[in-house]
């Protein structure tokens, strides 16, 4: 596992059966050249990765992951885990011949991505407006009830001041 980089301090240690421990409180970065998953055997950790722009896939940022849980890695990614709580964490690391995850293309990381965002933005703020707009309507049918029934209207000097 030459593309592992672990911590001068060995945080890190190979275990039986290909397993590696991670101790309480400790980090390990990585940043595979092939495509890999990280599964967790026991323990949780606190996985943050750099990936592509894929959101959709709620791919980016960080991933909580108990035993039995597991994470894929894309070629080139960081991927920074952390053991979380009182105990060790033993994971496995798997490098796959193929990717297990399709890495987006240039165009859909800067055009594709940001664009379903701002379709997103843009039906968020439609429905906002309508909201708006129905609130004014509202108000504007309440001051205008309020008005019409004469409870509005301004009083002469004469009815103001009754003797």
């Amino acid at each position: 596992m030459s593309h592992l980089q672990t911590p001068s301090h060995g945080a890190v240690s190979p275990a039986c059966s290909g397993l590696w421990s991670l101790a309480a409180g400790r980090t390990v970065q990585m940043r595979p050249r092939e495509a890999s998953t990280l599964k967790v055997v026991c323990g949780r950790v606190w996985a943050t990765t750099d990936a592509p722009l894929d959101r959709t896939a709620r791919r980016l940022g960080d991933h909580v992951l108990g035993a039995g849980e597991s994470l894929a890695v894309l070629p080139g990614e960081r991927l920074v885990v952390e053991a979380w709580g009182d105990t060790p964490v033993r994971f496995d690391w798997v490098v796959h011949a193929e990717a297990p995850v399709q890495a987006p293309s240039r165009w859909q990381a800067e055009v594709g991505v940001p664009g379903r965002e701002l379709a997103h933005a843009l039906q968020c703020t439609t429905v906002a407006l309508g909201r708006l707009a129905w609130g004014v309507l509202g108000y504007a049918a309440y001051l205008s009830s309020y008005l019409v029934a004469g409870r509005g209207r301004v009083l002469s000097r004469f009815e103001s001041n009754p003797p």
